[in-house]
C-alpha cells in the first residue's frame, strides 16, 4: 500500500505543471521595439516583425487575444532583396472597376513606395481577420533613420540576417 501513494502524488504534480495559462486583454502589457532594416533582407525581415506583431515570441500567446508588440522600423529604403525579384516580381491591385487591375514592378514599389512595400510585406504574414487589422495598427515604418516615438522608449530588436 505505500508503494501506490507517492505514484498518486506524482500524478497529480504532472497534471498542475501542464496547465496553460491563457492571457487575457487586460493583463497584456505591450512594449516597443526598432528595428533598423539597413541591409536586411525583406522576407526574414517581415517574418520576424510578424512573429512580434503577434506576440508569439512570448510565453504568454494566445491565439485569440492582442498581446503583440509595437514595432517601428527604420531605414527601410535600405533594405534588400535577393535574387532576381527586381525584375520579375509584380504587385497586383485592382479598384473592382473593369480594366482597373494595376500592375507595380518591385523596382517601382521600393523607389517610389518604400514605406507601403514594406507594410504589404509584413502585413501579408499577419492574418487577415479584426485581430490581424488591431495588429497592423502596431506597425509603424520609416525611411530614414529617425522616428517620433521616442516618449515611448523603444528597445532594439535584433533580427538575424
Amino acid at each position: 500500500m505505500p508503494s501506490v501513494a507517492p505514484e498518486t502524488t506524482l500524478v497529480k504534480e504532472e497534471i498542475n505543471m501542464r496547465q496553460t495559462t491563457m492571457a487575457k486583454p487586460s493583463t497584456v502589457t505591450h512594449e516597443w521595439y526598432y528595428v533598423d532594416a539597413a541591409g536586411l533582407t525583406l522576407g526574414r525581415l517581415a517574418s520576424e516583425i510578424a512573429t512580434v506583431l503577434r506576440g508569439k515570441h512570448k510565453p504568454t500567446f494566445t491565439p485569440h487575444v492582442d498581446g503583440g508588440d509595437f514595432v517601428i522600423v527604420l531605414n527601410a529604403d535600405k533594405i534588400t532583396i535577393t535574387g532576381d525579384q527586381v525584375n520579375k516580381k509584380f504587385y497586383y491591385s485592382h479598384s473592382m472597376y473593369p480594366g482597373g487591375l494595376r500592375t507595380r514592378s518591385t523596382r517601382t514599389m521600393r523607389e517610389q513606395y518604400t514605406i507601403e512595400w514594406v507594410e504589404k510585406a509584413i502585413q501579408g504574414m499577419l492574418p487577415h481577420t479584426k485581430l490581424g487589422n488591431a495588429q497592423r495598427k502596431h506597425l509603424f515604418v520609416y525611411e530614414g533613420a529617425e522616428h517620433p516615438h521616442a516618449a515611448q522608449k523603444p528597445t532594439e530588436l535584433k533580427i538575424k540576417g
